[in-house]
């Protein structure tokens, strides 16, 4: 790794694409020829070094546990003998370097699927041990579509080798990954969890990356690697093929490397040839410089906030100080109400939540990691990790699905110690209380001190000051007089002679006296004005965002006043409704919000006046037909998606009970869907599920790795009137043409819906589908059609 940035380096192609020209047969697992065929590996690694590789991948991308076992292979097994394969090609070639290459395990992560984080972690971890037991140089994390995946797979690798860590993630067009996260999101969890190199790589072919590396180099100050598809895919004469041949790729590699990539490379489609002319084209273009990028964002696994720009706000109710209804919900362990306050502040305008729920008579550790991840499913907002506990903290950080913001370390010896190390291997930006070992400085210049030394030894724990806010405290002014303007002083100075940025408690001030908010509204003002960055506070409060907004317009943070004309005339409920009685919250905006336990009992209460199809026609089907709009648009990712799927679910389980044998029109259309013969990634697959279900659809899973003739039989003992079918990889494509084949044969009246990372309508054209489901909403619209139909 000595030569990274000197000059350009050089990754391998495709594994999978090549092996299937030696007779890789469709839905055989590559894995499988370590031990079956190894000189055809041998062979594979040798023409790419041949070609000017200068790190190889082990043939190790789907070698987890989870598919392995499915394979009747020991992972270990596996491993060792493909990064031992690759060792020897290197030895052999006389140059190189070897990468353990490490996919995604083919589950959804808890709370969105079944696997828990623990459980990926302690996977990949055993993938990292093997590998580096074998010989790899480094480890390639790639192809993944989740940060939370991702999170699992970094911690498994430097949890168990000091081996260095490439991660690429596969984005849409619109830089999307399947769960909703974006570029930026994306580079600030890796920079955060302390990746060496971060990219992206699969799903999109050179063209389309290139704007996208684009974006990604302006958000980082880590090195690059881009590896695209060889275009995308289509079929000539029964065989897949990609439509970018290795004169165009090096074209467009070309251009990535001047846009600032340092390691460039291929994968799916690609080959020995697209390598060759990629090097001959490329290897004496310079490494652009590294671009001095500070920006401090926090992120959650589906969208990040960035300091700096206009004010933040921080919502302050998941607290339980000086909130008896707070402190019960605690004690009851009334979830629904807690993240009710979350929702409530995210409806008002809130653009972080604050998470604390410390009371001495429960387990604060539990609670935080129970909230913590609840409240992730149902809102995309980061959340702030509130405590005092650092065994609470860690265990919170960990699991958190993101980049948090840590609230708080001080200026105490003891409290940096127990703090810096957790913000270092779990990334975050954390939140510097500007109190020293005698207490809260009563001067500004104290405080400006305090805050010094909280930034200087972070960084000597490795943390940059663009991870550092620093809170000056606002203390009541009704037992100091000059207590607002000490902290107003600090402030400014603090953002200008130190350079981070700040937030405040802002509340604190008025402590003790009466109208409270008529103080805290314009001590907000003021201190807006000297600089604030973030405010902990009630985004409830009508007084306090006026002020906020009042400031957003006057200062030019919102843009041609949108924002105010938007927010002063609408309609509206006020916002905190979903904390209001359960019979006042309606079954659509339960569904909408993803609140469960208000949806099943906004189904009880309608049931008494409305039928079961009244109520699937006029609530749940304009719910779930919302949140598909939302998603379409991008406005509301995955994790929101099938928390609604799931309170619409338990809302038709009431529903059940009163339906009398009424049927609606999706139930009398019977679908089968299946991921296909040689294929065990079924995440895509099982979305589509969960969503069709709550749409009404009687819906047959046949699961994963299903040979064509299991799905034409059962299609036609069902009687299904839909198939749909799903593939990830490209050595299985060719068994989703066979079965389509064979449903045309046998059964020509079923329709077949196709989906997909590696699939376009083009090529669903040509393989005989009668749908391509771009998104999993897609398919619910299509199967929609049908039923309409009948």
């Amino acid at each position: 790794m000595s030569r990274l940035g000197r000059e350009l380096l050089f990754f391998d192609g495709a594994m999978g694409t090549v092996l299937q020209e030696k007779g890789l047969a469709a839905g055989e697992a590559p894995e499988l020829w370590n031990l079956s065929r190894p000189q055809d590996i041998l062979d594979v690694h040798a023409a790419y070094l041949e070609a000017g590789a200068d790190i190889i991948s082990a043939n190790t991308f789907g070698a987890n546990p989870f598919k392995c076992r499915e394979n009747g292979v020991e992972p270990e097994e596996s491993i060792f003998k493909g990064v031992s394969l690759a060792r020897q090609a290197v030895q052999t070639a006389g140059h190189g370097a070897v990468a353990l290459d490490i996919g995604p395990s083919g589950k959804l992560l808890c709370p969105m699927g079944d696997l828990q984080f623990e459980e990926a972690v302690e996977a990949f971890g055993q993938m990292a041990r093997t590998g580096a037991e074998a010989g790899a140089d480094c480890v390639l994390i790639e192809t993944m579509n989740d940060l939370y995946e991702v999170k699992a797979a970094v911690l498994g690798v430097k949890e168990n080798t000091l081996l260095p860590v490439f991660v690429t993630t596969t984005f849409d067009e619109d830089g999307k990954l399947l769960t909703g996260g974006d570029i930026h999101a994306m580079a600030a969890v890796l920079e955060g969890l302390g990746a060496d190199v971060i990219g992206m790589n699969c799903g999109l072919g050179p063209k389309q990356m290139l704007g996208l590396i684009k974006e990604l180099r302006a958000c980082t100050s880590l090195p690059l690697m881009v590896n695209p598809n060889a275009g995308l895919p289509k079929e000539r004469d029964g065989q897949t093929y990609y439509d970018v041949g290795p004169e165009e790729f090096a074209e467009y590699m070309r251009e990535i490397a001047r846009a600032g990539a340092w390691i460039v490379g291929g994968c799916c489609g690609t080959t020995p040839e697209h390598l060759l002319r990629t090097v001959q084209l490329c290897k004496n273009l310079p490494c652009l410089p590294l671009p001095d990028v500070h920006k401090t964002i926090v992120t959650s696994g589906s969208s990040a906030v960035e300091f700096g720009r206009e004010p933040i706000i921080i919502g302050e109710r998941i607290n339980p100080t000086g909130k008896s209804r707070f402190k019960q919900a605690l004690r009851d362990n009334d979830l629904p109400f807690i993240l009710g306050e979350g929702i409530a502040q995210q409806d008002a305008g809130a653009h972080i939540l604050d998470v604390n729920v410390g009371l001495p008579e429960i387990d604060e550790r539990s609670m935080m990691c129970r909230v913590v991840t609840e409240l992730q499913s149902l809102s995309p907002l980061p959340l702030q990790i509130d405590t005092s506990d650092p065994d609470t903290m860690s265990s919170a950080m960990r699991i958190y699905n993101g980049k948090p913001l840590v609230n708080s370390v001080t200026a105490k010896r003891a409290s940096m110690k127990a703090i810096f190390p957790l913000v270092k291997k779990y990334g975050g930006v954390v939140i510097g209380l500007t109190i020293t070992e005698d207490g809260i400085p009563e001067t500004a210049q104290g405080r400006v001190d305090a805050a010094k030394l909280i930034i200087d030894t972070a960084e000597e724990y490795g943390i940059g000051r663009q991870d550092i806010i620093i809170d000056p405290l606002t203390m009541a002014v009704s037992a100091g007089q000059d207590a607002a303007l000490v902290t107003l002083e600090a402030l400014s100075r603090i953002r200008r002679e130190l350079g981070v940025y700040t937030s405040l408690g802002v509340s604190n001030v008025s402590f003790g006296l009466p109208q409270r908010e008529n103080v805290t509204s314009a001590f907000f003002l003021m201190a807006l004005q000297a600089g604030l960055n973030a405010a902990i506070m009630n985004p409830i409060s009508p007084a306090m965002m006026c002020a906020y907004r009042s400031f957003c317009v006057l200062s030019g943070h919102d843009g041609n006043c949108m924002a105010y004309i938007e927010a002063y005339t609408q309609s509206e409920s006020p916002a905190g409704s979903v904390n209001a009685p359960a019979s006042e919250i309606s079954l659509r905006e339960a569904i909408e919000k993803g609140l469960k336990d208000r949806a099943s009992h906004a189904a009880e209460e309608l049931a008494k006046t409305m039928t079961g199809l009244e109520m699937i026609d006029h609530e749940i089907v304009p719910a779930l037909d919302a949140v598909g709009q939302r998603f379409e648009a991008k406005t509301l990712f995955l994790p929101q998606l099938l928390m609604s799927a799931g309170a619409a679910k338990a809302a038709f389980e009431v529903i059940k009970t009163h339906m009398n044998g009424q049927a609606s029109e999706q139930s009398r259309l019977t679908i089968v869907i299946a991921t296909v013969k040689g294929d065990v990634h079924d995440i895509g697959k099982n979305i589509v599920k969960v969503l069709l279900e709550n749409y009404g659809f009687h819906v047959i899973d046949l699961g994963r790795d299903v040979p064509p003739g299991a799905i034409v039989e059962t299609a036609k003992r069902e009687k299904a009137g839909l198939v749909g079918l799903s593939a990830l990889m490209t050595t299985t494509v060719a068994s989703m043409k066979d079965t389509i084949e064979l449903l045309h044969h046998e059964a020509p009246d079923i329709k077949i819906m196709v989906g997909g990372a590696v699939l376009t309508q083009e090529y669903a054209d040509m393989i005989g589908a009668d749908f391509y489901g771009a998104d999993a909403m897609a398919s619910v619209r299509y199967a929609m059609q049908l039923a309409e139909s009948l």
